[in-house]
């Protein structure tokens, strides 16, 4: 199939899109509708002469942004419409093409995605109106983590709570590990073990083994597992009753401080960036540093954990805008897993970002640092999907 798939990834306020071809050498078209709703609401993207541009969308809603995103393909003809979902739930496994019913089952998982699915769900109506003819699939960030066993998913809580209400571990950010550790078997020449790092405002580590999900340190929602930009990661579940009962907080305070007010934020009292942080370490900020240790420690905490999931360790794939782009902290996280035989190339490692993809060890397991692409892995999964349907 020699033609486009256009990628929408429908947030509360934006709307991220991407034309893919499945050509390496066809350029991407990609952008981003912003502060939707708002008198500032915008659209930023590049067109197909390679030319950035930014257009003024006042107050418009995810459907006319939409329309706005479709003007500026305009000339450009995709076979298929494949839709970020960030929750499915126990039962989707993989991609499917979306009709009613799925729909319907995307909505009754709401309970466990409040913020995420009915934005999501916003651009598949619109895209399913403005293009009534073309199929269009869900790719969900679940469905990855579906392949892991029940001793991985399941909390030690009462049966009747995950048999009557899914609380379970469901894991996030599938399509990035998905891509990053398909791409590392390509490059190792292997279908091994990986332990993969997605690193960046959301964090979240995976044990993935011959290209299936063993484990991974996100849960029933995303604010488990590692310090992220905004949210607290893994916590004293006791935390939130202490905050009730001492200070008085409601849930909807609890909410917010764990999810928007803490993590590196809240570590250093200055900022949830990465390099912003390094630069205010190297100045003498105390808790910049502090935060950047903490985070540091917690992923390297998580990978050694996460390596019990695996029969062997091949290596570690660090990805997203910080394990991309910060060879500090991938030096303090090797640095923190000195029993794993790990050998930084220190230079090599200090050579490797702004979208480079390279191996950066000496020697031992295997190390990489490898982009991560979730719209090129949406626009995989919804080209295959398509096929086997015409198959």
């Amino acid at each position: 199939m020699h033609a486009p798939v256009l990628v929408i990834n429908c947030g509360s306020s934006s709307i991220k899109y991407a034309l893919v071809s499945d050509s390496p050498d066809t350029p991407r078209l990609a952008g981003l509708a912003e502060r939707l709703g708002s008198p500032g609401a915008r659209l930023r993207g590049t067109d197909s002469g390679g030319e950035t541009f930014t257009r003024s969308l006042p107050e418009a809603d995810p459907a006319t942004a939409l329309e706005a995103i479709l003007g500026c393909l305009e000339g450009q003809h995709p076979v298929a419409v494949g839709h970020r979902i960030v929750h499915g739930g126990e039962r989707f496994t993989r991609a499917v093409l979306i009709d009613d019913d799925v729909v319907a089952a995307i909505e009754a998982t709401e309970a466990l995605a409040p913020l995420h699915n009915p934005a999501n769900l916003e651009g598949v109506k619109a895209t399913r109106a403005l293009f009534p003819d073309l199929p269009q699939v869900a790719v969900f960030d679940t469905a990855f983590h579906q392949s892991l066993p029940p001793h991985a998913y399941r909390y030690a809580l009462p049966e009747a709570l995950y048999r009557d209400h899914g609380i379970r571990r469901y894991g996030f950010h599938g399509t990035s590990h998905a891509h990053v550790s398909a791409r590392a078997d390509a490059l190792a020449g292997i279908q091994g073990g990986w332990l993969t790092a997605h690193l960046g405002n959301g964090c979240s580590t995976c044990a993935v083994w011959q290209g299936k999900s063993r484990d991974t340190s996100m849960g029933l929602t995303p604010l488990e597992g590692l310090v992220m930009g905004t949210r607290s990661g893994d916590v004293d579940p006791g935390l939130h009753a202490h905050l009730a009962r001492q200070l008085g907080w409601t849930l909807a305070e609890i909410d917010r401080v764990l999810n928007r007010d803490s993590g590196l934020l809240g570590l250093s009292g200055l900022s949830n960036d990465m390099r912003t942080l390094e630069q205010a370490a190297a100045e003498g900020h105390a808790g910049a540093a502090l935060a950047i240790e903490v985070f540091c420690y917690r992923v390297a905490k998580s990978l050694a954990a996460l390596s019990c999931a695996l029969p062997r360790l091949d290596g570690i794939v660090f990805t997203g805008g910080i394990g991309e782009n910060a060879p500090r902290v991938r030096e303090r996280v090797v640095a923190a897993l000195p029993h794993f035989g790990l050998v930084l190339d220190t230079a090599t490692n200090a050579a490797t970002a702004h979208g480079r993809e390279g191996r950066i060890d000496a020697g031992g397991p295997q190390l990489w640092v490898i982009p991560t692409d979730e719209e090129g892995r949406i626009a995989l999964e919804t080209r295959q999907l398509i096929e086997e349907r015409h198959a």
